[in-house]
Parts: structure tokens; sequence; C-alpha cells
């Protein structure tokens, strides 16, 4: 939490919390750790309360609604079941960005190979920008 503070920014919250609580910083000090350890117990409380109602051991991380379901209850058929539609999609967009990638690398071959002067830059030539044709909408932006 203050491992961004440097010492003397840690000394200037410091003295100004002195400076707001006076004399009573110590029990203000003690009244923070205390609240703090009572909320750590509440929530050691909680999880051990429904680990014992779900009949499983669940820990603080498992009580995230993804990790939960994923965990306790969807079998791993049901989370394939779940994945099996959108595995297609992302075999597609992994083989255009495969083929991007090669493309790029083809185009950046050829200019090395027929285009370097001197110490290393490319040559420069005069042609026109190369449009590419946008794929056609699939949705309305507009909509909400």
């Amino acid at each position: 939490m203050f491992e961004n503070l440097n010492w003397w920014e840690i000394g200037a919250l410091l003295l100004l919390a002195l400076l707001i609580f006076g004399e009573r910083l110590p029990k203000v000090i003690g009244d923070g750790l205390r609240m703090l350890r009572g909320l750590r117990a509440m929530a050691q409380n909680a999880t051990t309360d429904l680990s014992k109602e779900l009949g499983t051991d669940i820990q603080l991380e498992d009580l995230h609604p993804k990790a939960f379901i994923r965990k306790h209850l969807l079998s791993e058929d049901d989370e394939q079941a779940i994945r099996k539609p959108l595995q297609s999609l992302f075999d597609d967009v992994k083989q255009d960005l495969n083929g991007v990638k090669s493309e790029l690398n083809e185009t950046a071959a050829g200019i090395r190979a027929s285009g370097l002067k001197g110490a290393g830059t490319p040559a420069v030539q005069n042609t026109a920008p190369v449009e590419t044709p946008r794929p056609a909408q699939r949705f309305d932006l507009d909509a909400t």
C-alpha cells in the first residue's frame, strides 16, 4: 500500500497525523488496528461459514464470481460446452493475425533487401498510399 511513498512523504504524513490528532494519536492508531483485526476476523468467519454451508473448502480468492462458478458449479464438460462456440472464433482470429504477421515479415524483408542505403535507412520511394478495403459491418454502430 505504501510502496510508492518515500521516507520524506511518510514523515510528512506522520507529522500531519500528529498535528490533526495531537495527544490522541496513539489511541487513534490503536482503534484503527483493532478495527482492522475485527474486519479480518469477520472475513475469516464468513469464508468458514460459507465453506461449511457449501461443503467444500473455499478460499477468499474463490469468492470472485467467475472463479466461484468455474470451481464449484460447473463441471469440466459444462465449461467446455460454454467455451466451444467461441473457440472457432478464437481460432479464426489467431489464424488471421498469423497471416498478417507473415505478410508484415515478408514486406519488411522485401524492403530491407531492395531499399537499404548507407547507414541502414530504407530508401523512400514516391508511391501513392494504398487503401485497404474495409470489411462489411455486421452490426449497427449506433445501436445500444
